[in-house]
């Protein structure tokens, strides 16, 4: 399921973002890849423990616990640490991927990388290209979002960041283990979930949203894994 999130990070936040990138200590990104994936990255990417770096990460981690669409969709067990990058000059494109299943975090937790996600820090105006193309059977899916929107799509995803050719692209990005491990589940759940909400909004609580609400339950409880 590819889905956007609006509005992940509000004005003020993104603006503390921005701050924190002023003077931020950028290294090539290709220090992070695996061996594929180093063939075919080229970008920046802050040091995993700088300031800059952990400012950003609370303010993504505070954004998405406000958000009942990112619960909905994803139904996160685990949270790779957020990470940041930059798209510019020489280190503009990052090819063709498909992302590690399984990531590790540093006190050696290990997490499932069921749901990838991008938050996008600067507007689409601030640069040209720099595109996040997700491919699947429908075709390609080109997304370019305002900055403090954010997009998840499924780990298993063959997708790339297009060449920056104007500016500078800044994200954040990290992967989710869902409690349901296949996408098609998560789509399901997702899909009955925000019709339920269609449902009350519309006719308050009934009888019939009452048994739906049992079936969406049970069926997370058939699907989930703790």
């Amino acid at each position: 399921m590819l889905l956007t999130l609006p509005d992940i990070l509000n004005t003020e936040e993104l603006h503390q973002a921005r701050q924190a990138l002023d003077d931020a200590p950028w290294t090539d990104g290709r220090e992070s890849a695996g061996t594929q994936a180093r063939e075919v990255k080229n970008n920046q990417q802050l040091p995993h423990d700088s300031e800059a770096a952990q400012a950003i990460r609370a303010l993504v981690l505070r954004g998405l616990d406000r958000s009942p669409r990112f619960f909905s969709a994803v139904l996160p067990l685990k949270v790779f640490t957020p990470r940041v990058n930059r798209y510019r000059g020489d280190s503009n494109a990052y090819g063709n991927h498909i992302d590690n299943a399984v990531r590790v975090l540093q006190g050696g937790q290990r997490v499932r990388t069921d749901v990838s996600c991008t938050v996008f820090l600067n507007d689409p105006a601030d640069y040209d290209g720099g595109e996040l193309v997700v491919t699947d059977t429908y075709g390609e899916h080109r997304i370019k979002l305002p900055a403090g929107h954010a997009v998840i799509y499924p780990g298993t995803s063959l997708h790339q960041v297009s060449p920056v050719t104007r500016g500078e692209r800044l994200a954040c990005f990290f992967w989710v283990q869902s409690l349901v491990r296949s996408d098609e589940h998560r789509r399901l759940l997702f899909d009955l979930d925000m019709n339920l909400l269609a449902l009350r909004q519309r006719h308050g609580e009934t009888p019939e949203t009452t048994a739906l609400t049992g079936t969406y339950h049970n069926l997370l409880r058939l699907w989930s894994d703790t």
